[in-house]
């Protein structure tokens, strides 16, 4: 990075402190800022070379605001954002129930200043991107903010992004796409010239038609707009590549080549209703999709059908689910029998804990290519990378990095899957990477997929038990897991 770009970088951090001693948390300072960047880059957009028609009514703009002090830039920023959350298309989404979170004049002030001072639209998609990126993963770390849930670890992402390879002119969808972090790493991958080198047309369609998203939380999906767009995706001023509401409502009739998603932690899907007392109760949601090869309440079971459903006949996912969805009956093994019968259910990552942001989470990410119709059985094989037994991460003392996945990436084998080697065996049966026959699947226990074979060495010597802080974030993962169990099911009871 520059030195310019490092500085501006520094500016966007230095006004965290002060906001956060006045009570302004990362999510209200990012929404903000996603606010005000925005109507400094209409200004830029409107003014030469550029010429664009911004849509934004006169009394709202950048140059309306940017000369005042005190009230009376408070009252016009109030202003502005009522009046632009009343307009249509583009504009009323992002600004749909904006409000003013910066009490403290003299900070807005500052703020706008410091956003003033740059000409936005002449920084690279880089520096704009990292600015955001690490506001978010900040926003991430804050556990009061509860955004954790929406931010994957970018190492995971990419190693994710890595195995499927995605191709020039094929589309991507994320039905959850919290913040874009998959797009973003689709896009880098696909833009970089070791990959692929990108004619103008294929730059275009990068830019404007390869992305679809959905994201059920309003300003989490501001949030991602603002993060795409500084990145360079999308048109603000054109078809949006992301939608505001709930993907598992209905078939939406689109397909796509690729689907790369971390759908939300927790097992229900709920609404919550205000009852006859008027108190709020929460009702278990069940969707009942004739897409759906079972209908449940679990909605990354329900998001597994969703994403076969929206993949394309030659489609390919790679998505990130908790473990109760390799393991758990009924509905859970309906779903993993389908997947093994209509799809290429070829690839198991088993995660780490210690790599998210809400603690207890046990995850896999599943790997499956769609196939066209067949009275055969599509999976042959399964190979599942054991990257949890004796693996340890904690998010600040030992973070999850790129370099850690490699192994799994060289085992995947991305240029050609059909080629792989295990590095188990008699011999070594610590090996991390095993295939298992789909028989051997099949023959277990409600289809489970639940699978380990290394032996985890904390339980079996007592000599080589992991460093205290380590053990301390398992004891705190296992209790939440407990007691995240033990809510569902008095909710259960309830109900």
């Amino acid at each position: 990075m520059s030195d310019y770009s490092t500085a501006i970088v520094s500016k966007v951090w230095g006004m965290c402190s002060p906001l956060r001693d006045d009570g302004v948390s990362y999510g209200d300072y990012l929404e903000q800022l996603t606010y005000l960047i925005f109507l400094k880059m209409s200004d830029e957009y409107s003014k030469p070379p550029y010429k664009r028609e911004t849509g934004i009514p006169s009394g709202c703009t950048w140059a309306d605001m940017n000369t005042l002090k005190g009230a009376e830039l408070e009252n016009q920023y109030k202003s502005t954002l009522e009046k632009l959350g009343e307009q249509g298309g583009i504009l009323g989404k992002i600004f749909m129930g904006a409000t003013n979170k910066i009490s403290n004049a003299a900070i807005l002030y500052r703020i706008v200043q410091m956003i003033d001072s740059e000409r936005w639209v002449a920084l690279s998609s880089d520096v704009k991107g990292e600015i955001y990126e690490g506001l978010l993963q900040k926003n991430a770390e804050d556990v009061k903010s509860g955004a954790g849930q929406y931010f994957t670890p970018r190492p995971l992402i990419r190693a994710m992004v890595r195995c499927i390879r995605p191709e020039p002119m094929r589309t991507i969808a994320d039905p959850c796409c919290g913040s874009g972090g998959f797009f973003l790493a689709a896009q880098s991958f696909l833009a970089d010239p070791e990959n692929y080198s990108l004619d103008r047309e294929q730059k275009e369609f990068l830019k404007n038609d390869t992305f679809w998203g959905n994201e059920l939380v309003p300003s989490t999906f501001k949030l991602c707009l603002m993060n795409l767009y500084l990145h360079n995706i999308g048109d603000i001023y054109g078809n949006l590549p992301v939608t505001l509401g709930d993907a598992l409502l209905t078939d939406p009739g689109k397909r796509v080549d690729y689907v790369l998603t971390n759908p939300p932690f927790g097992k229900k899907s709920s609404i919550t209703f205000t009852n006859e007392e008027g108190e709020q109760e929460d009702e278990d949601l069940v969707y009942n999709r004739q897409d759906f090869w079972t209908t449940s309440s679990n909605k990354q079971l329900n998001f597994v059908q969703h994403i076969n459903t929206i993949l394309k006949a030659t489609g390919k996912a790679a998505v990130v689910v908790p473990d109760n969805v390799l393991f758990e009956g009924g509905a859970g093994e309906i779903v993993r029998k389908k997947l093994l019968e209509i799809t290429d259910l070829h690839t198991i990552l088993r995660l780490p804990t210690g790599i998210f942001y809400k603690p207890g989470v046990k995850a896999n990410v599943i790997f499956f290519d769609k196939c066209p119709a067949s009275a055969e059985k599509q999976t042959k094989e399964v190979w599942v990378y054991d990257f949890r037994t004796n693996v340890h991460f904690t998010l600040k003392q030992h973070p999850l990095a790129d370099e850690d996945l490699n192994d799994f990436v060289k085992c995947y084998n991305p240029s050609n899957r059909y080629d792989r080697k295990e590095t188990w065996s008699e011999d070594n049966p610590d090996g991390r990477f095993r295939r298992f026959d789909v028989k051997q699947i099949l023959e277990r226990d409600k289809t489970s997929m639940d699978i380990f074979w290394i032996k985890d060495k904390s339980l079996a010597d007592l000599d080589s038990l992991p460093d205290p802080a380590v053990l301390a974030s398992e004891i705190i993962d296992n209790l939440q897991s407990a007691l995240d169990s033990f809510k569902e099911l008095v909710d259960q009871l309830k109900g």
